[in-house]
């Protein structure tokens, strides 16, 4: 049985500093991106239950939804190959509660696993959460994930 956790991070203190890096940080260009990134998440994904085994009309019907901000999607890209993602939503629905921003989907391509991708770009949608003037941020991530809780902690997350 899947056993998944839900962490915090509080985001009213400054923004996290940006190591240096080799590849560049964009945003999710629906016109040109949306088949590579659809490729890497089903390759990621490959033995995921949820977010793995996607089709095109998956990866459009998400991007119908309210909540898809192409701003909030980012990518590392090397020589215009992707390498790694995080997509983030912002929760404006939430019953006495302020907006939150949630890392919905974290990536790395696989033979980029350990070259500080995904802290890369979980520290670019963190900024983003504080620019946007939310004050938490959540994420879920399975338990036995141990490389992503070790991240998601070393950034602030529990």
């Amino acid at each position: 049985m899947r056993h998944i956790l839900k962490l915090h991070r509080d985001l009213t203190s400054d923004s996290l500093p940006q190591a240096t890096h080799d590849y560049t940080i964009e945003t999710f260009n629906t016109g040109t991106h949306k088949q590579q990134w659809l490729d890497l998440n089903n390759q990621v994904f490959a033995h995921h239950p949820d977010q793995g085994n996607w089709a095109m009309a998956d990866l459009d019907n998400r991007i119908k939804e309210d909540w898809f901000d192409p701003q909030g999607f980012f990518l590392a890209t090397q020589k215009g190959v992707i390498q790694g993602f995080v997509w983030t939503k912002i929760h404006q629905d939430l019953v006495n509660q302020d907006p939150v921003g949630e890392l919905y989907v974290v990536g790395t391509a696989p033979e980029h696993h350990g070259r500080g991708i995904a802290r890369a770009l979980s520290v670019e949608a963190i900024n983003y959460f504080v620019t946007k003037g939310l004050k938490h941020a959540m994420l879920y991530v399975d338990a036995d994930n141990e490389k992503g809780i070790k991240l998601y902690q070393s950034l602030g997350f529990n």
